[in-house]
């Protein structure tokens, strides 16, 4: 059972900018915890605190390549630059169960962060860990990646994943997913 529950579109905190982490406390370290466990629970790569509700500047990465947990915890994250050439990945997200669209983003980003011991670092990252980094940040600046669509396409896509959710049970064509009930 994941630590902390997920909120679903379309809600309103996705429309919400998340705040700056003044500092790194036992509570930020918790928060950053508990969002471990919903990802490794929800089966997820990335997640930013809004997904669950909370507007502050946290997210949590782990692509867990080869079964090998690896997190990543960043702090008031920036992307401080990022490359010309582009990449287009099929992305989705666990507040937006069912659905997902080619998204074109830049294949580079330089990233700045805060870990919870509160060391200042920088990465550099490719291809999909880029695209997951940017994915996440958009939801701290109170977008999604559905943003990067035209108005109807978000808006079919968007009916789609509420059409879903009222038939209830399966939300998503993997059978393994957590919010298949």
């Amino acid at each position: 059972m994941p630590a902390l529950p997920l909120v679903y579109a379309p809600d309103p905190i996705f429309k919400r900018s998340a705040l700056v982490v003044p500092f790194i406390d036992a509570e930020t370290q918790q928060i950053a915890n508990d969002m471990l466990e919903t990802l490794y629970a929800e089966r997820g790569v990335g997640m930013a605190a809004t997904m669950v509700g909370i507007l502050k500047r946290i997210i949590v990465i782990d692509l867990q390549e080869d079964g090998k947990r690896t997190p990543i915890v960043c702090v008031n994250p920036e992307i401080l630059a990022t490359s010309k050439e582009i990449q287009v990945n099929n992305e989705a997200s666990l507040c937006f169960p069912g659905v997902s669209a080619e998204i074109t983003r830049p294949e580079t980003v330089e990233l700045r962060y805060m870990d919870l011991e509160s060391k200042v670092h920088t990465l550099e990252a490719t291809g999909w860990l880029a695209a997951i980094i940017q994915h996440e940040m958009e939801y701290l600046d109170g977008k999604t990646y559905l943003d990067n669509l035209s108005r109807m396409k978000r808006d079919r896509l968007i009916k789609k994943m509420i059409k879903g959710q009222k038939q209830g049970g399966s939300c998503c064509s993997d059978p393994t997913c957590s919010n298949n009930s």
